[in-house]
């Protein structure tokens, strides 16, 4: 019977790239379960063989350590060298990509609630 080894679901393209190719060198038998059309559906790496699920399951433990270690050594190399972009110089740099979405949020929600304001004082 197959065994759920690992969801896809919120997975960028080269960590899912890197899990598939990890599991094919070392010879683990797997198979990708699409989301469907709607997204219904578990979009996962399956395994053929049970047998195979503590060392598979060992191998993207070790590799996530490793890849989440590199993700936080990068950014520190960022913050030390002055590029990486706080969210506050996010929007003072691109003010226009803040506000804006921010105004039609206010909109919708001002209009979404004031008929029931309304109710409330006639």
């Amino acid at each position: 019977m197959a065994k759920l080894i690992f969801k896809l679901k919120s997975v960028s393209y080269d960590e899912a790239d890197d899990i598939k190719n990890l599991l094919t060198e070392n010879k683990i038998a797997f198979y990708e379960s699409p989301a469907g059309n709607w997204e219904i559906s578990t979009h996962a790496l399956w395994l053929n063989d049970d047998a195979q699920y503590t060392q598979a399951k060992q191998l993207i433990d070790e590799y996530q350590v490793k890849r989440s270690q590199h993700i936080r050594l990068e950014i520190q190399q960022k913050i030390d060298q002055g590029e990486y972009e706080t969210f506050i110089q996010r929007i003072f740099n691109k003010p226009i990509q803040f506000f804006i979405p921010l105004a039609i949020i206010i909109f919708i929600l001002y209009f979404s609630i004031m008929p029931f304001l309304e109710i409330g004082q006639g």
